[in-house]
């Protein structure tokens, strides 16, 4: 019997070397959203900052580089990685919120695509090769591979580059403590149709979306500071509302991309979850685990790199993946045949995720 199976075979990702630590933010100003002063000071905020996060640096990108330089040069690594004719390759789908953002400007820039940008850095000539951007949240990459596999199964596509690129530095506002969570990065993932004996690659997925009041959990919106033009907008959150719609949701999708595997939880090794908040994941995962009547040590099955590269939206989940496979996250590694979870939550709001065997 052989299976059609849709597989990783390279992956890639860019990290700034920007290194922007807490201690940079301990002479901020920070306001409420209701334009009242923080009464705390800077040590104090960034230390319950990083007791709730986990964050203690992030990574922002040089002035002179654009989300879709570093979506490109995320993708080059994987094409390298995974020696595919890049000429070869029937889509490109990249997974973003705000296109291309300059220094010092809150304007967007999605004309044209991210995708088509990054067709055309990579030289791409062939016309079949079509590129397009996912606006999903900070699940738009997990998203894009689901969309990758069901291309394939269809017959549609045979080779797909799915990319996560974001500058989340350029959208913040300065005056809000959320400010000190976003980060920016790019990953990549070369995926491929292959006929094998043996199932592996992506087994299973779910997705959900809630837009009632959800939909303004996370939105664009005013500075906190009183003396800021209010015509120009940042990315804001309602963050309590965010952990509590995430704890309860999450999990569910999980589980039922889970079942949905044919695979005993008891086979599964890693869970590669949106890396938006320390503690959020780890009491996602818990709960998770608790619908199995499990509990697990959350440090060996959820593998992080927040602390030191922040939320960087589309790009955490495949920069987090591409690390331990290049054995760059200690203590982590992913084996042949390992079952592996692939999660995220975000703007929408959005949740997805999928099962896949190494």
């Amino acid at each position: 019997m052989s299976y059609l199976n849709t597989v990783i075979t390279g992956t890639g990702s860019f990290i700034p070397p920007t290194v922007i630590s807490n201690a940079a933010f301990t002479k901020q100003v920070f306001f409420e959203k209701d334009h009242s002063l923080v009464d705390s000071s800077g040590e104090e905020v960034t230390r319950k900052f990083r007791d709730i996060t986990g964050i203690y640096e992030r990574r922002w990108a040089e002035p002179t580089v654009n989300n879709a330089d570093m979506a490109a040069k995320a993708a080059l690594e994987a094409i390298k990685t995974s020696g595919v004719d890049p000429e070869t390759i029937d889509q490109i789908i990249v997974a973003h919120n705000f296109g291309n953002v300059m220094p010092d400007s809150i304007q967007t820039d999605i004309l044209p695509s991210i995708a088509s940008r990054v067709k055309n850095t990579l030289g791409i000539k062939n016309p079949s090769c079509i590129p397009y951007d996912i606006i999903f949240g900070c699940p738009g990459w997990v998203q894009g591979m689901i969309q990758a596999h069901a291309f394939i199964r269809s017959g549609m596509a045979r080779k797909c580059l799915v990319i996560g690129s974001e500058t989340l530095s350029r959208v913040v506002d300065k005056y809000d403590r959320d400010t000190m969570i976003f980060s920016d990065g790019a990953g990549a993932a070369v995926v491929e149709a292959l006929e094998e004996d043996q199932q592996r690659g992506l087994l299973s997925f779910s997705f959900a979306s809630h837009t009632d009041e959800e939909v303004g959990y996370l939105y664009f919106g005013k500075s906190n500071s009183p003396d800021h033009d209010p015509n120009i907008k940042y990315i804001k959150m309602l963050g309590r509302k965010i952990y509590e719609y995430s704890l309860t949701q999450v999990p569910l999708a999980m589980k039922l991309a889970m079942d949905r595997s044919g695979i005993s939880i008891h086979d599964l090794k890693k869970i590669l979850i949106h890396q938006a908040n320390e503690k959020m994941d780890e009491a996602i995962v818990q709960r998770f685990f608790r619908q199995y009547q499990l509990r697990v040590n959350t440090a060996e099955m959820m593998p992080m790199n927040i602390q030191t590269l922040g939320n960087s939206s589309v790009a955490t989940v495949p920069t987090l993946y591409d690390m331990i496979l290049k054995n760059q996250l200690e203590n982590h590694k992913i084996n042949s045949g390992d079952m592996l979870l692939f999660a995220s939550v975000g703007a929408g709001m959005n949740i997805n995720a999928f099962v896949y065997k190494q």
